[in-house]
């Protein structure tokens, strides 16, 4: 019997989006559930505040500017929080002073993407965010971050100086947003299907198997 042909996931998020957050647990859990299903995942860069500059802004302001007050939040915040906790994950957003433009951090994904530490580095991202209220403009902390993954300090350092890759992920998630995808997570399987949003694990591992199942049979014919 040949190899399974591996199925494509490309994972549309934003490391400052709860939802993807949570999305990262329940596809990792997912994956788990058809451990007989190759599959490759690519994280595909999204900026849920493509107008937040790039040196960041305040998080009161943003709250204000995005919900109308930061009183207003709490509530959404409240469901959100409590989603997380029950994934395992903590979701602390009162330690959150500072919303960043995500592009930096997008692009230390990217350049760990070609030592296979992609998925390290952007739960380091997002744990650095959501559970210690890190400062992701800080670029000690992205430097930092790169290092606890395995990438060299140095080196990140002199990229993160320069515009590399600047135009390369901002036309990725400009091709995201082209495609329709306005909501994060969004799970593009085969290039073909999109489920959006941050659904159940075993919902996903079906979706998984299904579309491998239909790319499999399609490549056998």
């Amino acid at each position: 019997m040949s190899a399974l042909k591996p199925l494509r996931l490309d994972i549309v998020s934003d490391v400052v989006c709860p939802w993807c957050y949570i999305g990262k647990h329940r596809i990792e859990d997912a994956l788990k559930l058809v451990p007989d299903v190759p599959v490759e995942v690519h994280w595909r860069p999204f900026f849920l505040n493509n107008w937040i500059p790039r040196e960041g802004i305040s998080r009161d302001e943003y709250l204000t500017a995005k919900f109308g007050s930061v009183e207003a939040y709490k509530g959404i915040a409240g469901r959100v929080v409590a989603a997380a906790g029950e994934e395992g994950l903590s979701y602390r957003p009162d330690l959150v002073k500072r919303q960043p433009n995500t592009i930096d951090c997008h692009r230390l994904i990217l350049w760990a993407e070609a030592k296979g530490k992609a998925a390290e580095m952007k739960q380091r991202l997002m744990e650095l965010y959501f559970r210690d209220g890190g400062d992701l403009t800080d670029t000690d902390v992205l430097v930092q971050a790169a290092a606890d993954v395995g990438l060299d300090a140095d080196d990140v350092r002199k990229r993160l100086a320069s515009d590399e890759d600047v135009a390369r992920v901002s036309a990725d998630a400009q091709e995201a947003a082209e495609k329709g995808i306005s909501g994060v997570p969004t799970f593009v399987f085969a290039q073909k299907y999109a489920v959006s949003g941050a659904q159940p694990a075993d919902q996903l591992a079906r979706a998984i198997r299904e579309v491998s199942a239909e790319i499999n049979a399609q490549a056998a014919e």
